[in-house]
């Protein structure tokens, strides 16, 4: 009897796995691959971080290209307000040269009607007034004016030139401008020509 149980009992132990059990194993250590699941993961993220990388370089050259176009186009207004000005400025500085030239015609033609309001010959005072009124007409269109001054006037030595002192006549004179040399004219409000004058003094 007790043969027959230590047999038995052997048996037991050698007793082999099954086919099913072993592939059930095998199956469950492949899914189970902790080294496996890990890589896998590491790929995604990698994966994910190009991806972020290469939207961040794109905003970053996005940027960089609207700054440029500011800057360009800055600089274009720049450039435009710079010419402008320098335009205008070459036109008023033509245009004062020739206004500054006729001036002097301006004179003569001041003294010729001094010397002609003598005449009896009234036709050729009338001609020549016209004459004078039309070319001070087209100067005017051309923003060039007399600056105004009068004897007895106060001195102003922003729009006056004072020539020369003389003893004032009278004491209401003195300080006061007693004569006009030379007439003072301005284009727009610029003063290209200050009127010359003579001033009393105490």
């Amino acid at each position: 009897m007790s043969k027959k149980k230590g047999k038995k009992i052997e048996d037991k132990e050698v007793k082999k796995p099954s086919e099913e059990q072993t592939e059930n194993t095998v199956e469950i250590s492949e899914e189970s691959n902790p080294e496996d699941v890990n890589s896998e993961g590491e790929e995604i993220a990698e994966e994910e971080v190009v991806e972020v990388s290469e939207e961040e370089r794109l905003k970053e050259e996005l940027e960089k290209s609207k700054d440029k176009y500011l800057r360009l186009f800055a600089e274009f207004e720049n450039y435009k307000r710079r010419t402008s000005k320098e335009r205008i400025d070459l036109f008023k500085t033509a245009n004062s040269e020739l206004m500054i030239s006729l001036l002097p015609v301006l004179d003569d033609f001041d003294r010729a009607m001094s010397e002609i309001e003598k005449s009896e010959d009234k036709a050729l005072v009338e001609g020549v007034k016209l004459i004078q009124d039309k070319f001070k007409s087209i100067l005017v269109q051309k923003n060039l004016t007399e600056v105004e001054v009068a004897q007895g006037s106060d001195f102003d030595s922003d729009i006056h030139e004072a020539i020369t002192q003389i003893p004032a006549p009278s004491d209401d004179l003195k300080g006061k401008i007693i004569d006009i040399v030379e007439k003072g004219y301005q284009l727009g409000e610029k003063i290209i020509r200050y009127p010359k004058v003579v001033l009393g003094i105490k």
